[in-house]
């Protein structure tokens, strides 16, 4: 009976694997499936890209627009319908500063996650893609230490190390220099990551998958690094730095493709239909809060623009809504004395505001009203950091917002502003404060115009306004002046390219000291909030509450200083 069992099993068992081998093929080819051939390390790019740039809407809101924007001087709160007077961020709070170094500490991941997929000996090794990761990198950490200083770098991700060493910000920058002089190495002449499935193409965000560009971005972001650390404290790189990176492509002008809509300069279209949990903009705080969210345009940006009959000017900024305003000189009731005993010292600082942005303007007095009538069409700034006595003198209405094209809601699918991943604007910006310093045999003035050019292609205005401003305003001159004054109109161009890139804006203030009434600081404590910093200029941002966690934080003071807004970072000494 057994042996009878034991043959029909048999044969089951033979007719079982006759019918698998059958199928065999049909099974190793599902079409639920991926083939070998099918997958790539490009699919998990779009997403460390787009993260660095645009992250989920809560450090969009607290790391850009509470904080970096602001301390750029692009942007301002404190107008009566904010929820906050304008002296938000200059004084700390751990909950918006721990929102920022959260998203900047955190990010590391993302880059070292898609690097570790295309290193050498990686399941989907691709030494190109592994190029890409690390200009990237460069990239973050430039960010990341410029707005804390040290932080861990050499490091950082290392198997079996779980509390890295916080570098010092001239090992970091020297270890960008290293991881972008790499990349360029193993891209050489390649133009493509390969063929076929192996091609990121529009999987790359940034440049479309052209290795040229690549090697461009990564040659002007050294040449970034380069003059920024030139003259910091015992510093012995920076000009090696810089002429090997003149010696070298950098960003430039370049058209013809639907890549090239924004000249050289490398930045990275919005997307306007994955959720703002994923990747924001700043129609998402905009739209989704009402106006206790909205904010204005500082006064430095407006007058800048305004001043030298920049083109930009409508493009940052909408006109102010105006109309009529009052402002009463209440008294208490009880004992008759004044409500505010510093009303006209407000009222004063308002009109001032007016009359400095050139604004046409009417007023009038009845008993204690004080009538203002301004009319619709004007562009009028907010100036920074009023503080909470003031706030209700700062209307609305009286003051510039961003463009539509910057607050753009999601989903509306147009041509919305891009956001900023390096210039080929600054990359002939920087080449011209070479030319100034000496340090090049370049044309300074030519080299000045062109990253004008560049500037004036991000937000598509007319090359016939570009040339005009070019040919006409002094502040687009440096054939002539000293040299401190050639560097100034520099700094103040770099500054106004980075409009909606306030971490670098911010940069560009606290390292050339220019526009000069920001890095100056406030001092008058009736209309400003001095805040944590007293008045002074932010110099940085304080660790967030887990860098603390790190036992080797405790080494930090020591080298950099007090962990406060006021600390001066290496490069900016």
């Amino acid at each position: 009976m057994k042996k009878i069992e034991l043959m029909v099993f048999g044969l089951l068992c033979l007719i079982l694997i006759s019918s698998c081998t059958e199928n065999f093929d049909e099974l190793n080819t599902d079409q639920n499936g991926f083939l070998t051939e099918e997958v790539s390390a490009k699919f998990f790019l779009t997403d460390t890209q787009f993260r660095l740039y645009s992250p989920d809407r809560f450090p969009y809101w607290r790391a850009h627009l509470i904080h970096s924007d602001r301390y750029a001087g692009h942007f301002t709160f404190g107008h009566n319908s904010s929820w906050w007077p304008d002296e938000l961020a200059y004084s700390y709070s751990a909950g918006f500063t721990d929102a920022s170094f959260g998203w900047l500490s955190g990010y590391l991941g993302n880059v070292l996650d898609f690097s570790r997929q295309v290193e050498e000996g990686a399941e989907l090794e691709n030494e190109f893609m592994f190029a890409m990761a690390l200009i990237i990198k460069g990239l973050y950490y430039q960010m990341y230490t410029d707005t804390f200083g040290m932080v861990p770098f050499t490091e950082a991700g290392v198997d079996g190390i779980l509390t890295p060493k916080y570098d010092e910000q001239s090992v970091i920058y020297q270890g960008i220099i290293a991881d972008l002089n790499k990349a360029m190495d193993i891209i050489g002449s390649t133009e493509r990551t390969g063929v076929g499935v192996d091609d990121v193409g529009e999987n790359d965000i940034y440049l479309g998958g052209d290795l040229q560009k690549w090697k461009k971005l990564a040659n002007t972001l050294k040449l970034r690094i380069g003059m920024r650390a030139l003259g910091a404290p015992g510093e012995n790189f920076a000009s090696q730095t810089i002429s090997e990176a003149l010696s070298a492509p950098l960003l430039d002008r370049i058209s013809g493709s639907d890549l090239d809509l924004w000249g050289g300069n490398v930045v990275m279209k919005k997307d306007f239909v994955i959720s703002q949990w994923a990747a924001a903009a700043y129609g998402d705080v905009w739209h989704n809060f009402g106006g206790g969210s909205d904010w204005t345009i500082g006064a430095t940006l407006i007058n800048l623009l305004q001043d030298y009959n920049d083109p930009r000017l409508s493009a940052y900024a909408k006109p102010a809504k105006g109309g009529e305003f009052r402002f009463i000189d209440a008294t208490d009731p009880d004992d008759g004395s004044r409500i505010d005993p510093n009303f006209q010292v407000r009222l004063d600082f308002i009109l001032e505001t007016l009359d400095t942005a050139g604004a046409t303007y009417t007023t009038s007095t009845v008993a204690d009203t004080t009538f203002l009538e301004v009319p619709a069409g004007q562009f009028i700034g907010q100036p920074t950091r009023i503080n909470g006595d003031t706030y209700p003198y700062v209307r609305y209405d009286l003051f510039s917002t961003p463009s539509d094209r910057v607050i753009q809601p999601k989903g509306s699918q147009v041509d919305a502003y891009p956001e900023i991943v390096l210039t080929s604007a600054e990359s002939y910006f920087l080449q011209a404060e070479a030319a100034v310093r000496g340090l090049s045999g370049g044309d300074a003035q030519a080299l000045f115009t062109d990253g004008i050019r560049e500037a004036m292609k991000l937000w598509s205005i007319p090359d016939g306004d570009a040339e005009t401003y070019i040919a006409t305003e002094t502040i687009a001159d440096i054939s002539t002046g000293t040299v401190d004054e050639k560097l100034e109109k520099i700094a103040l161009q770099r500054w106004l390219v980075s409009y909606t890139d306030g971490f670098e804006a911010w940069t560009v203030v606290r390292d050339t000291g220019y526009p000069s009434d920001l890095a100056a600081g406030v001092s008058d404590p009736i209309i400003f909030g001095l805040g944590t910093l007293d008045g002074d200029y932010p110099q940085r941002l304080r660790y967030g509450s887990g860098a603390q966690d790190n036992p080797n934080f405790s080494a930090v003071e020591p080298i950099q200083g007090e962990d406060r807004q006021g600390t001066t970072l290496w490069f900016a000494q």
